[in-house]
C-alpha cells in the first residue's frame, strides 16, 4: 500500500470541513481617496459547506488608502448578513449544532469576520450568525439570517 493514500485521505477529509471560500459579487466605493485604493463596501457570496441549497451573501466595509493597499489597515467591523435557499436543502446525516461555515480577516492582527451556522432543530431552521472576533465597546458587532428547511419547487 502507498504510504502516502491516508495522508491523501486525511486531507481530503480536513478539507471537506473548512469553512468556504466566498465568491466577490462586487464592491461599491464610499470614499475616493488620492493616494491608494478607495473606502468601498464588497458583497461576497458563499455556499455552505456541507449544506447544499444555501447561498450566503456577506457585505464588508473595506478600508482603503495607502494602509488598505498595502494590506495593513484594520476594516471596521462592519458587516451585513443574507443566507437564501437556492436550491433543494440536502441536511447531512449528522449536522453539527454549531459550526464555523466561513472566516475572514480584517487586519493583519486578531481581527476576523466568521460566520457560524447554528441548528435550531426544534423550528427545522438553519441560523446563520456573522460576528466580529474584535470586541467593540464590551460586545462583538453581529448580524443574523436564518433558513427555514422546507421543500424546494423548482421554476414553474
Amino acid at each position: 500500500m502507498n504510504p502516502f493514500l491516508p495522508l491523501l485521505a486525511a486531507s481530503i477529509s480536513m478539507a471537506a470541513i473548512l469553512p468556504a471560500a466566498a465568491d466577490t459579487v462586487g464592491c461599491v466605493t464610499t470614499a475616493w481617496k488620492l493616494i491608494g485604493a478607495n473606502h468601498k463596501v464588497c458583497v461576497e457570496a458563499f455556499g455552505d459547506p456541507r449544506v447544499p441549497g444555501v447561498t450566503c451573501h456577506v457585505s464588508q466595509a473595506r478600508t482603503g488608502g495607502v494602509s488598505g493597499t498595502l494590506g495593513l489597515a484594520e476594516d471596521p467591523s462592519q458587516f451585513s448578513l443574507a443566507c437564501r435557499q437556492t436550491g433543494p436543502i440536502a441536511l447531512p446525516a449528522k449536522l453539527p449544532k454549531e459550526e464555523t461555515v466561513f472566516a475572514e480577516d480584517t487586519s493583519i492582527l486578531f481581527k476576523e469576520t466568521r460566520i457560524v451556522r447554528l441548528w435550531d432543530e426544534a423550528n427545522r431552521t438553519l441560523v446563520y450568525l456573522a460576528i466580529s472576533r474584535k470586541l467593540i465597546n464590551g460586545a462583538p458587532a453581529n448580524s443574523l439570517s436564518t433558513v427555514p428547511v422546507m421543500p424546494w419547487g423548482g421554476p414553474p
